[in-house]
């Protein structure tokens, strides 16, 4: 169907002025959008979170690059995808090497060094023998050592001396040197060296002098003198082939003296040689050479469901570095620049997250860099553990992550822990290259760890917070074991040593989050409910000295913790942290208590001597020095803006309007009204500037609180009736002063939070001042001036 066309001009007419009015408001609007998100990006706290946001994802994709060309796998695990070679190689099988290369170690024959020295002495000792017995003439006169060596008598004694004779002894000389040589080649060994050489691979032995002359390249069977029947049944052999006893039967005189001679007290011919031995091994270990495996194009290196071995580990070590050289850059950058931009997002993604719903941290500087630097240290540490053991990923991988949301719900609060610890952990399984079940791992512990602390007023909570994480990843990694991987007995074992390990992970980060919690507290500048806890102790030493110098200050700052205590609860503020602040915000009066009323014990008050401007100093001097008592004993600096800020630019009334009335006497207007000629009455009177605390105003909800609280207080306690609608009364006109003044200008405070506030303390104020029946004179006890002497009643609350 065709659009009816306007009959007339007129009707054309204004439907032109409709559309082009359409347009101008279309147009406005997008002008307006544009104005919008041209001073979104230009307001410096954007700007800060966009250059920490760069800064991090540059160093996160430096990270997250390096880890990934890394091999992400351990030897002995159940391996959950499968992977082919990318390119052609060949890879030395380093195991198979060694194992030849040690067969080669040990085939090799030990290394034993004659004693020559010993050896020498033993064959000359039998070699003089006959001349040395022939110089004797009986048996006596032979020295006991001989005779105890050859074990003489003198029937040995003469048949040994015949050989004296020239013909018999050259013959003589002869055997004893064939002797000697069968010695050097049958080598007598100690039992250690003899039992060691039988537990080696290679029984064989080579024997050389010391000088390093071969004697025998290899021996099998030497001599055990620990064994000495088999001892001497091989002696007596060497000794008959030697010619020095007969070749059967007995071994006659000569022979068993030359047997006992080496049979008694033996010592061994030869010593094991480590030096020379550890250089034969060496060389011919050196010698082998290497295993080399031709790896194929597609060929399958490993398979879901193998459990990875040594070969398999070396091979996919090798292929990545293989790959790394061979695939051209172009690949190997596009890889790498697709990881970049992953990161890169996901950093964006957080960065935008802390600039839009994180006020508290993406307006301080200090907090945003501690931020990132938090989530690079959980990711670093987490791919640092990876690489170095990728068996572990469950306890290297999840813990810091976990950490990561326990730091930031203790030190902000849950959601935005629960946010960044979720985007730590997508960050982190990007990078290790782990599935998704680490992934979901990971999220079941932050929640668990977020669930469990919404507040830590003590260490048990932390106790019971690791229990809970411990076994919310036991579970989570029982749960999601079984996805990636086949069923199997090598599967199961492998998901209950991941759950184990995830579970020494949860209780081990409940152990580190007490240790590292005070560098948070530093780091974040906050302060924890355990810290503020200790705080409130009367006990604390601060405490205990603004109570002995300052009494009545201490009992107004008791007042005005507890009312502000409660007001925080009503609003949803935190409630510990404005008690503690009310506990120390007036500790500057310490220095002069006397100037301020609630320490002074009657009479007259020291501002009647002084100066309204000497007296301001005095009484604004109290913020100063509270903040110097404050840097001086160590108190946190969320505990410092309370001192500083309690009074906000407020002015000092009192003083003021004192000084303006002096100024208008000194002037001569109180006797005729008339100022001086030429000179204006705001020139003459005191500025109200000059007379106002400097600040600063309060930046937070617990601080605004603090700062009614303080005044209704102090209000009160010149309320001659402080029934509950005269309280009520002046606790709202307080609150509309401040509001008007514009003295929670800086601070996130509702006018719904503000009515609330304005009602609790009424209401705790009133529960304080609560009247009292008044007894008759004389009749009871004495009651507060005004009381007694008008005779009235209060109005009696509960």
């Amino acid at each position: 169907m065709q659009r009816e066309q306007p009959k007339t001009g007129r009707a054309s007419g204004v439907g032109t002025k409709r559309g082009r009015g359409h347009l101008g408001t279309v147009k406005r609007r997008e002008q307006s959008l544009l104005r919008e998100w041209r001073e979104v990006l230009m307001s410096p706290r954007v700007g800060w979170s966009a250059t920490v946001g760069t800064v991090l994802a540059l160093v996160l994709s430096v990270v997250a690059v390096w880890t990934r060309e890394q091999p992400l796998v351990g030897v002995g695990q159940v391996m959950w995808y499968t992977w082919n070679a990318r390119v052609a190689f060949a890879s030395v099988d380093e195991q198979r090497t060694e194992q030849e290369r040690e067969a080669a170690r040990q085939d090799q024959p030990r290394v034993y060094v004659a004693d020559d020295r010993y050896l020498d002495d033993l064959l000359q000792s039998i070699q003089d023998l006959p001349l040395q017995l022939a110089a004797a003439e009986t048996l006596e006169r032979v020295d006991d050592v001989t005779r105890r060596h050859f074990r003489l008598s003198s029937e040995r004694m003469e048949a040994i001396k015949r050989q004296a004779e020239v013909e018999a002894y050259e013959e003589w000389v002869e055997k004893v040197r064939r002797l000697g040589a069968m010695l050097r080649r049958r080598p007598m060994l100690d039992q250690q060296s003899w039992q060691s050489r039988q537990e080696g691979r290679s029984t064989q032995m080579k024997l050389v002098t010391a000088q390093g002359e071969e004697l025998v390249s290899r021996v099998h069977e030497p001599i055990n003198l620990g064994d000495a029947p088999t001892l001497t049944a091989e002696v007596e052999r060497l000794v008959r082939i030697a010619g020095l006893a007969p070749g059967t039967g007995d071994l006659g005189p000569v022979g068993e003296s030359i047997v006992h001679r080496l049979t008694h007290e033996p010592r061994p011919t030869f010593q094991f040689d480590s030096a020379r031995t550890g250089r034969a091994q060496q060389e011919a270990a050196e010698a082998v050479l290497p295993v080399i495996e031709n790896i194929a194009l597609g060929q399958r290196i490993f398979a879901r469901g193998d459990v990875l071995n040594q070969r398999q580990y070396r091979i996919y070590q090798q292929e990545l570095l293989e790959f790394g050289k061979r695939a051209g850059m172009m690949t190997v950058w596009l890889k790498r620049l697709s990881l970049v931009g992953t990161v890169g997002l996901l950093s964006a993604l957080l960065m935008g997250y802390v600039a839009t719903f994180c006020r508290t941290i993406s307006s301080s500087h200090s907090r945003l860099i501690w931020l990132a630097a938090l989530v690079l240290m959980a990711q670093a540490l987490a791919c640092a553990g990876t690489v170095f053991e990728p068996r572990y990923v469950t306890f290297t991988a999840v813990v810091p992550v976990v950490l990561v949301a326990v730091l930031l719900s203790i030190a902000y609060d849950q959601r935005t822990a629960m946010a960044v610890g979720s985007l730590t952990a997508l960050l982190t399984a990007l990078s290790v290259a782990q599935p998704a079940e680490v992934f979901c791992v990971m999220l079941v512990g932050i929640g668990a760890a977020v669930w469990r602390l919404p507040e830590i007023r003590d260490r048990q909570t932390l106790v019971i917070m690791s229990l809970w994480v411990a076994g919310a990843l036991v579970a989570g990694t029982v749960v999601t074991g079984l996805i990636s991987r086949p069923v199997g007995a090598p599967t199961f074992q492998q998901v209950m040593r991941d759950a184990l390990l995830a579970g020494f992970g949860g209780l081990t980060i409940g152990g580190v989050t007490l240790f590292v919690l005070p560098l948070i507290e530093r780091a974040f500048n906050i302060s924890t409910s355990l810290t503020l806890i200790e705080l409130r102790d009367p006990k604390q030493p601060l405490l205990r000295e603004l109570q002995r110098r300052a009494p009545g200050t201490y009992n107004h700052s008791l007042n005005v913790a507890s009312i502000s205590e409660t007001a925080a609860d009503v609003i949803g503020a935190n409630g510990l942290l404005t008690y503690v602040g009310a506990l120390y915000h007036d500790i500057g009066k310490m220095n002069k208590p006397e100037y301020f009323v609630e320490n002074q014990a009657g009479g007259p008050s020291k501002h009647d001597r002084l100066s309204p401007a000497m007296s301001l100093l005095v009484i604004v001097g109290h913020v100063k020095d509270g903040m110097e008592i404050a840097r001086e004993y160590g108190l946190p600096k969320t505990l410092r803006h309370f001192i500083e800020a309690h009074h906000g630019t407020t002015l000092v009334e009192y003083f003021y309007h004192r000084a303006r009335a002096l100024a208008k006497e000194a002037a001569g207007e109180g006797r005729d009204g008339t100022a001086p000629a030429g000179e204006s009455e705001d020139e003459r009177l005191p500025s109200e500037v000059d007379y106002r605390y400097p600040g600063p105003k309060p930046r937070t909800k617990e601080c605004a609180i603090l700062m009614m609280a303080d005044a209704v207080e102090s209000a009160t306690r010149s309320l001659a009736e402080p029934t509950p609608s005269r309280i009520e009364s002046l606790v709202q006109a307080l609150a509309n002063k401040r509001l008007m003044d514009g003295q929670f200008d800086e601070c996130d405070l509702t006018f719904r939070e503000l009515h609330l506030i304005v009602d609790s303390l009424s209401k705790s104020v009133a529960s304080i001042y609560h009247g009292r029946i008044v007894y008759p004179a004389g009749k009871g006890p004495e009651t507060r001036t005004g009381e007694a002497k008008t005779g009235t009643r209060r109005e009696a609350t509960a």
